[in-house]
């Protein structure tokens, strides 16, 4: 039997090469390329697992089915295959979401991100209140809005529509006071709101790092970068330590000269990051992160 089966499928492979042309190379390469670029989109989130095993099934049914002594198994194959063929979209609905929104916020060919003015002159005041914050041991999470605009998560907090100072941050996110529990949102040199409520990641990104002293403001960064393209900044309440987080991925213990220039990277992105190169980096974060990011 197992004879037969190697046999038969040296059969079929001889026969699928004697009818390879150039226009099946270029077939073969775009389905490749679609499946990995589904496998990046889907990289290192709670889908992939579950995308093993619905592959491994797949492949342990079509061999199962192959044997004509099995035609009971091979009718229940035949009869459950469509129904969860169509189930997958429902299955991995947040991921197959998050993966069209990524490509969404790419742009067009050729369409580079352009700098905002406004949110280069406020980076010098965010990191001179991070600094401070991060000497206190307070607190805060801010939110840097980009292209993606954040007015859902807007309503969840107090409009305050002021111009971004250190002084402001720091009184903001002064424990006890009403507006320290939550987010801060700003876009270019303007704070639109505080006390915004985050989504929290279920990615289990924290629960793989070695430190612990990662919390709730650690979770809603990450959260809020999973499904937009903001980029977050943190500060611990116990370490003092200072993040930054963008596409899901966190830079951990930055001083002030690190995170500055980080900041002016994702404002300011150089020439070299437009067209090709910068839709690509936009695709797929995970590829173009800056190094020193918890896995």
């Amino acid at each position: 039997m197992v004879e037969q089966l190697i046999l038969r499928f040296l059969e079929n492979l001889a026969f699928i090469f004697q009818r390879l042309n150039w226009f099946s190379v270029v077939d073969l390469a775009l389905v490749t390329t679609i499946f990995f670029v589904i496998l990046l989109l889907l990289r290192e989130t709670q889908a992939i697992v579950l995308l093993r095993g619905v592959l491994l099934l797949l492949v342990l049914g079509s061999v199962l089915s192959s044997f004509d002594q099995l035609p009971a198994f091979s009718w229940l194959v035949s009869t459950t295959l469509p129904a969860l063929l169509f189930s997958i979209p429902v299955i991995f609905s947040p991921e197959i979401r998050r993966g069209l929104e990524r490509m969404g916020r790419a742009g067009l060919l050729g369409l580079g991100e352009k700098a905002s003015t406004e949110a280069e002159n406020a980076i010098s005041a965010l990191v001179t209140a991070a600094v401070r914050l991060s000497d206190r041991r307070h607190g805060a999470l801010i939110v840097l809005q980009r292209n993606e605009n954040l007015e859902e998560y807007l309503q969840t907090g107090v409009r305050l529509d002021a111009r971004v100072t250190p002084e402001l941050l720091l009184q903001v996110f002064y424990p006890h006071t009403p507006l320290h529990d939550g987010a801060v949102i700003i876009g270019g040199a303007r704070l639109m709101a505080a006390a915004c409520v985050m989504p929290l990641s279920a990615s289990g990104v924290l629960t793989r790092s070695p430190e612990r002293q990662m919390g709730l403001r650690h979770r809603a960064a990450l959260g809020i970068s999973e499904v937009t393209d903001a980029v977050v900044i943190v500060v611990s309440e116990e370490t003092g330590y200072i993040s930054i987080v963008h596409g899901g991925r966190m830079i951990r213990r930055l001083d002030a000269e690190r995170m500055e220039n980080i900041l002016r990277t994702f404002f300011n992105p150089p020439a070299a990051q437009r067209g090709l190169a910068g839709l690509l980096a936009r695709l797929f974060p995970d590829l173009f992160r800056p190094s020193g990011e918890v896995n």
